[in-house]
């Protein structure tokens, strides 16, 4: 596994594909990230609050997009492909290219060991759980989380011709079969406490049949005065309140959305902020002190806040200045720390690729003619090699690398009219010119 590139505590302002493209690989313990949901709206914080000046639109079109990253996801997961292409709008075929894309960098960064949750709605998380199915494997789904954000029945949803649609998804994967995970307990609450109805000088127990327990267990049950035994004589193991806990489930109840506390102190006026109660819950079940946790949709910084809090190392990143804003804020009125992170606005440069010979070197070239079989990427015509030129995939000011499955060899006219652009507007121009 390798080590993160990037200082703990840093907050990038950016497109966070081409940031997370300059990421090392196998770097990040857990992401925990609520992105866009889809949901056909355009969003701005109000004025006069907190994060005023925070604005974002959740409308996509193919304009959104660029072409190139389906022709990526063509060529290197077909199954991701077959996903975008059952897409019923190109509203959500470009939404659905537009994370894809995304998540497999996400993959790429996360460790062996590491985890991630995507937070969504109904609008398109059984979309999202396909992509993901895709590109972190089906069987490393590992659940999905329901969490209501407010209560059914209250204003408009108590005469509205439908089901209240007042729960999220939160879709967890980990990359493989070991990753961090520890139970999560929450308060009893008045019901289960009712059950507790036997006291001795222990304090108040439940009387629980021995199940499988063998007759040597209860004998050290026994020996511990941990037996109780009923007024017909049969014996029953003693569980005490004081040592009790509920095991949270999937489904989550128990924390509550902005709609419901309106007045919480944590409230920014971020037009789409989760409770920092729900990611700390998320943060402190899959990753350890000291852990890398990122956000690339931090938004006003709720998981990075819950990192903070929990003795984790933090990155995230947004593509609006005002996440660093918000970040240093609240920080300082929710933490008590006046610390300063980190902000940038740069690509970071990998440093786990090793040393790797110029993106033009003859070994480059007569790797990819043979991979190529001589001919351009572009118009595919043959040519002999010394007619053939080396270029980026994707431009080195889009994150990407000179490592040999970033590169491939385009003709001398097909690489003057790509430039630095992407191959999708160099196939428009060759169309055009046929």
């Amino acid at each position: 596994m390798n080590q993160p590139n990037w200082a703990d505590q840093t907050i990038w302002t950016g497109d966070n594909l081409s940031i997370m493209r300059g990421m090392n690989s196998d770097s990040v313990d857990l992401i925990c990230t609520d992105p866009p949901f889809n949901s056909n709206a355009n969003y701005a914080a109000p004025i006069g609050s907190e994060a005023a000046g925070a604005e974002f639109k959740d409308t996509w079109s193919l304009s959104d997009i660029d072409v190139e990253w389906i022709n990526l996801i063509e060529n290197q997961n077909p199954q991701l492909f077959r996903v975008l292409l059952a897409a019923m709008t190109d509203s959500d075929k470009s939404y659905l290219a537009y994370m894809a894309v995304r998540l497999i960098e996400m993959r790429r960064i996360l460790k062996p060991t590491g985890s991630i949750y995507l937070h969504c709605d109904s609008t398109m998380s059984h979309y999202l759980k396909l992509v993901m199915d895709a590109v972190f494997g089906h069987s490393n789904f590992r659940n999905e989380i329901i969490w209501e954000r407010d209560p059914a029945g209250k204003g408009a949803k108590r005469t509205s011709k439908q089901w209240p649609r007042n729960y999220d998804s939160i879709l967890l994967y980990s990359k493989g079969d070991q990753y961090t995970f520890r139970q999560q307990y929450a308060p009893l609450s008045e019901s289960q406490k009712k059950v507790y109805r036997y006291r001795d000088e222990r304090g108040e127990y439940k009387a629980v049949q021995r199940g499988d327990y063998s007759d040597k267990s209860m004998e050290k049950f026994l020996a511990a005065n941990k037996v109780h035994t009923s007024k017909t004589g049969k014996e029953y193991i003693k569980y005490y309140l004081k040592d009790a806990q509920a095991a949270l489930g999937s489904v989550w109840t128990d924390v509550y959305g902005f709609g419901t506390k309106t007045a919480s102190k944590e409230r920014t006026g971020y037009p789409t902020q989760k409770p920092l109660d729900l990611y700390k819950r998320i943060v402190e079940a899959s990753s350890e002190e000291g852990d890398m946790v990122l956000d690339p949709f931090c938004g006003c910084a709720t998981t990075c806040i819950a990192a903070q809090n929990l003795a984790r190392q933090w990155a995230g990143i947004d593509i609006s200045a005002k996440a660093i804003e918000l970040t240093k804020l609240r920080l300082q009125n929710e933490l008590k720390l006046f610390s300063n992170p980190i902000h940038r606005t740069d690509i970071p440069q990998r440093t786990d690729l090793g040393d790797i010979p110029p993106y033009n070197s003859a070994e480059n070239k007569r790797f990819l003619y043979g991979e190529q079989g001589g001919h351009c990427a572009g118009c595919q015509t043959h040519f002999e090699s010394r007619h053939l030129e080396v270029d980026h995939i994707i431009a080195r000011a889009n994150g990407s690398t000179d490592h040999i499955s970033n590169l491939q060899l385009l003709c001398g006219s097909c690489n003057r009219i790509k430039g630095d652009r992407g191959m999708e507007y160099l196939r428009v121009k060759l169309q055009l010119v046929s």
